[in-house]
């Protein structure tokens, strides 16, 4: 089975076998406007499946995993090799020269997305993180022994994407195109919950309350027309609220991302579909 490529903040790895179990009875293809690290579309395994994301490069990686496997694969093995060559000491100075150098934006999709890749392994807790301007400002992480080519799983993400429609843009520009009793998936960055969870920062435009209640609108709508909608979020009253008339599933997640690994604890998220799920409860409208 073909698995993410990348590690993705919010990643849903974890809680596969929930939305595995929350998936339509019957549906016809699978769209995924948040994609991230797609865990889901992974999952599932469908070729004939719809993935776009708000990030360019993260779309562009996937496009040039698709059509330029092997030029990747030997890239990221140049990599390697130049990683490997340095003295442990030095490999912390050479983690932020690629970023400088992803940052000026290289002119070839090849190269950036293999920067992409490569900043990924080695970055703090594999965190993809931008600034208000859009640079990328994850720290080195040192990792002890770094695979930065990762070539099986490559090869079966390129397999898959081979039907796989991967597009650029936002999930209403997209998402839109889905025809009734298709299956659309959406992974925002989440509501906080608190003054400190303000992590939502894929894209430098980031993504607010305001940004929250457009998408609900837009889940309602989609569902109306005959689209099956499911998305996750935080557990909390407002999104609560914010979903009233879908069914909602609260369940328990683990936090991987967190500079203090000591708060990596225990949380709530929810499921929310526009369709009934066997433990998911109606908020009334």
């Amino acid at each position: 089975m073909a698995e993410p490529v990348i590690k993705w903040a919010g990643g849903k790895r974890q809680l596969l076998p929930r939305l595995l179990a929350a998936q339509p009875a019957a549906w016809q293809r699978y769209w995924e406007p948040f994609a991230g690290g797609a865990a889901l579309f992974f999952a599932l395994g469908r070729p004939d499946s719809m993935l776009s994301d708000t990030n360019a490069d993260l779309m562009q990686m996937y496009q040039v995993v698709r059509d330029q496997l092997p030029d990747l694969i030997a890239q990221l093995t140049v990599f390697q090799t130049v990683y490997d060559a340095q003295e442990p000491a030095n490999r912390a100075a050479l983690f932020y020269t690629w970023r400088d150098q992803y940052n000026r934006r290289p002119a070839d999709a090849l190269t950036q997305s293999a920067l992409f890749l490569a900043l990924g392994r080695l970055a703090f807790n594999g965190l993809y993180r931008v600034n208000a301007q859009g640079r990328y400002n994850t720290p080195f992480g040192s990792p002890a022994h770094p695979d930065l080519v990762q070539a099986d799983k490559l090869q079966a993400a390129a397999a898959l994407f081979q039907k796989t429609t991967l597009l650029q843009g936002d999930y209403a520009t997209v998402g839109s195109q889905a025809q009734p009793e298709d299956w659309i998936y959406c992974d925002p960055p989440y509501a906080p919950i608190s003054p400190t969870a303000r992590f939502t920062h894929y894209t430098a435009g980031g993504f607010d309350w305001s940004h929250q209640v457009a998408l609900a609108a837009w889940l309602r709508e989609q569902a109306a027309r005959g689209v099956l909608v499911m998305a996750s979020n935080a557990d909390s009253p407002a999104i609560h609220d914010l979903y009233r008339g879908f069914w909602i599933q609260v369940v328990p997640v683990r936090r991987a991302i967190n500079a203090d690994a000591t708060k990596r604890t225990g949380a709530t998220e929810v499921i929310l579909t526009s369709y009934p799920v066997a433990g998911a409860v109606r908020e009334n409208p």
